[in-house]
């Protein structure tokens, strides 16, 4: 190994900036050359290729986002695109590739290194839906800003006896929803793995009501349905003032947790590590806080659970 880049594809997720850090810096401590790629794999396509050294990376670790930025790349996906991406490959000379991102970036360092690069996958995304790994890069941060959020929302529905919803992000997926619900007090959390009862609903906010209640949140997985029409209906079946807000990008976006910089700052090293050791194909995970490397394929393929003891735990804590 001598030459290695980087690159970050997909969604953003805070955290990514310490990752490309880690990489940048075990790299140059290793005597290896470390290049950067912008705009993930459309920036592979183009060549669009940066030489980092320590200057690089300074000053980033705080930094939500991706220095290196990010983009999709449809183009990537055609056969014409990924030659490119070869030929590109070949005239740079890199002997490895560290790839940062969800499942479909992730799907795409599978093919790069199925095609005979080596490559080292490294999971970010706000979804934590990677079921091969505890934790993804950016879920705490996310779940911590949500949660900011949720109690200064508690604070106005309060004043005004309302019922809020709250829509997170998540796509499939519904963790975000899970964890913050439980950890904000949400009387109802609905995410796409569970069915829901529309009537549990709002017997909840009822007993809510009776009880002396000034407020109710419901935690809403964007995957599972539309906010507004479930407003309505509960505006029209019950009569209570119902306020939605989504939070949209704004969970991608603020200054990591101490958690993500450190889970990235391991992530990186460890994957920087593997390429020395002539080990790719691979992705890294967390599992019982000790990083772990498994075979990129086989990682994707592992089966999705949703944690349902969680779940009912929430819906006992939320009588």
């Amino acid at each position: 190994m001598k030459n290695i880049a980087v690159l970050t594809s997909g969604g953003d997720s805070p955290g990514m900036n310490a990752a490309i850090r880690a990489v940048v810096r075990t790299c140059i401590y290793n005597n290896l050359r470390v290049f950067g790629i912008n705009k993930g794999f459309n920036g592979l396509i183009h060549g669009d290729v940066m030489e980092m050294d320590v200057s690089s990376v300074a000053d980033i670790i705080q930094r939500g986002g991706t220095l290196l930025r990010t983009a999709r790349c449809e183009e990537f996906e055609t056969e014409e695109g990924f030659n490119k991406t070869l030929n590109i490959i070949n005239i740079f000379n890199f002997d490895g590739i560290i790839i940062i991102g969800g499942d479909g970036t992730l799907r795409g360092a599978k093919d790069l290194s199925d095609s005979g690069i080596p490559c080292v996958g490294i999971p970010a995304t706000i979804d934590n839906d990677l079921p091969f790994t505890d934790y993804t890069i950016g879920f705490d941060t996310a779940l911590n800003t949500i949660l900011d959020a949720v109690n200064k929302i508690r604070d106005t529905t309060t004043s005004h006896e309302r019922v809020s919803i709250i829509e997170v992000m998540g796509r499939k997926s519904g963790n975000i929803a899970l964890y913050a619900g439980l950890a904000g007090g949400a009387e109802s959390i609905v995410v796409p793995e569970m069915e829901f009862s529309f009537d549990s609903i709002c017997k909840k906010l009822l007993q809510g009501k009776n009880r002396g209640k000034l407020h109710s949140i419901i935690m809403l997985a964007e995957g599972v349905g539309n906010a507004i029409e479930l407003a309505e209906d509960i505006e029209k079946k019950l009569g209570m003032e119902v306020r939605i807000t989504i939070l949209g990008y704004l969970q991608r976006g603020g200054a990591p947790t101490a958690f993500d910089r450190i889970l990235a700052s391991r992530y990186g090293a460890k994957a920087v590590e593997l390429l020395i050791q002539g080990k790719h194909g691979r992705v890294v995970g967390i599992k019982d806080n000790k990083i772990i490397d498994e075979d990129i394929g086989d990682a994707l393929k592992t089966d999705k659970k949703f944690n349902n003891e969680m779940y009912e735990l929430a819906k006992v804590l939320s009588i």
